[in-house]
């Protein structure tokens, strides 16, 4: 039986020479990204494949594009479908393929979008700016959402603001694509949390705080049609040793969610934990250097064998080997020259 392959998609800025979307090859024995071509997209902050793997969602300019991706990883342009605002910084889908989510750094804006039948990207369904005042000047003064995902339950929107230090939770109306505030996840005051993921049976949230640069890990529960977050930890994403400019960037789970990964931005570095399963809480393993600057996302490779860092400032994407019985991460390989990464995201495509 053939092994399987795998291509990965790179998200940059198009200010400069970059067109949007660079296509690799994944060497997945070497856990490296190999380019093959560039796609025009318009500052692709973020990307989405489809659960079903059939579709992936950029963020452009103008909104979200929709791509097919064909039997050999390229890509099929399909549409370009608006969120009636500025650029957004994140996005997720739904378990079901039916709507997309959006977070809105520059305008506070969390949007949700239909997906068509044909995979294109539809209607806007919702449509929420966030208000309030932060305490940070010229950083945290006003709203700023960075991640907007559903509960693992598929009952809340969850969206995650760095302003305003606030986790604004919604009632989702899967028919109609509608969101109603219920409450609101209060966090410490200048701790901007940044993003979430949840464990995959439900029961614990991950959200990393950019300026406190530490994970809160709380036990969920969407019980009653209200959204519970109780928090059971909290641990920092910095070593013994680090920068005080520091802020946390990214979070990132193995694909069994043994384990979790933040970068950190300004100390440059990744921080590796493992997680139990049992009663959700994080151990620190270690906290090691990217050999580059400032490490906007990082990608786990499917095998769970290799990291990617995305290293914006140096215009470069650096490799490790994830080492679990030491519990490190191990640079190997020559970096990947790319202008201003801002994410990576890998297709199965056999």
């Amino acid at each position: 039986m053939a092994e399987n392959k795998y291509v990965a998609y790179v998200g940059s800025y198009t200010h400069g020479k970059a067109k949007g979307i660079t296509i690799c090859d994944v060497d997945m024995e070497e856990g490296i990204f190999i380019p093959r071509k560039e796609v025009e997209v318009g500052n692709p902050s973020y990307l989405r494949i489809a659960n079903n793997g059939k579709f992936l969602y950029s963020v452009s300019d103008l909104g979200i594009s929709s791509f097919k991706i064909l039997e050999d990883g390229d890509l099929e342009f399909m549409n370009l479908g608006s969120i009636n605002g500025m650029r957004a910084c994140h996005i997720s889908v739904d378990k079901k393929d039916k709507f997309i989510y959006t977070a809105g750094y520059h305008d506070g804006k969390a949007s949700v979008v239909r997906i068509n039948d044909d995979g294109s990207v539809g209607e806007l369904t919702a449509e929420v700016f966030h208000k309030g005042m932060g305490s940070i000047a010229e950083r945290n003064f006003r709203p700023h959402i960075t991640c907007t995902r559903l509960t693992p339950d598929s009952k809340f929107l969850v969206a995650c603001d760095v302003g305003i230090d606030q986790v604004k939770l919604y009632k989702f109306n899967h028919e109609t694509g509608g969101i109603n505030l219920v409450d609101i996840l209060r966090c410490e005051l200048e701790s901007a949390p940044r993003s979430m993921l949840f464990s995959p049976d439900g029961k614990y949230a991950y959200l990393i705080c950019q300026l406190m640069n530490c994970v809160n890990v709380y036990k969920y529960s969407g019980e009653n049609d209200l959204p519970n977050f109780e928090l059971i930890q909290q641990i920092s994403t910095l070593g013994k040793k680090y920068n005080d400019k520091s802020a946390v960037a990214a979070l990132r789970f193995s694909s069994d969610c043994k384990y979790l990964f933040c970068s950190n931005a300004g100390d440059n570095s990744v921080a590796f934990f493992k997680r139990n399963e049992e009663d959700g809480t994080l151990e620190k393993l270690s906290v090691l250097p990217i050999s580059g600057d400032y490490p906007k996302q990082i990608c786990v490779f499917p095998d769970d064998k290799h990291l990617a860092s995305m290293n914006h400032e140096t215009n470069e994407i650096t490799f490790f080997n994830i080492d679990y019985d030491n519990g490190i991460i191990v640079q190997h390989g020559a970096p990947m020259k790319v202008e201003t990464p801002n994410v990576a995201v890998i297709a199965k495509i056999k």
